[in-house]
C-alpha cells in the first residue's frame, strides 16, 4: 500500500478550504492509498507530465507517484491548480 505525503504548501492550502470542501479531499487522500486502483485519476500532460490530478467538483489535488510514495503538491480550485 503506497504512502502518501503531503507537502507544506498543500498543508497551507489544504487549511484554506472550505470545510465542507476540506472533508472531500480528505476522503480523495484515502483513496490514493489503493493507488493504482483508483478511479478518476488523470495523467497530466505537457509540462506537468508526469503529475497526476484527481478530482472533487472544482477543486482538484495534484500529485506525483515514485514507487511506494505518493506527494500531494498542490490542492486547489480548477482555475488555479494548473499554473506553475
Amino acid at each position: 500500500m503506497p504512502q502518501v505525503l503531503m507537502t507544506d504548501e498543500a498543508f497551507d492550502q489544504f487549511d484554506a478550504l472550505p470545510k465542507k470542501i476540506k472533508e472531500r479531499v480528505r476522503k480523495l487522500t484515502k483513496r490514493l492509498e489503493s493507488w493504482p486502483v483508483v478511479s478518476g485519476v488523470k495523467a497530466l500532460s505537457g509540462k506537468l507530465a508526469g503529475w497526476y490530478r484527481i478530482r472533487t467538483g472544482d477543486y482538484r489535488v495534484r500529485f506525483r507517484v515514485d514507487g511506494e510514495m505518493i506527494t500531494i503538491d498542490k490542492i486547489g480550485h480548477r482555475k488555479d491548480i494548473y499554473e506553475d
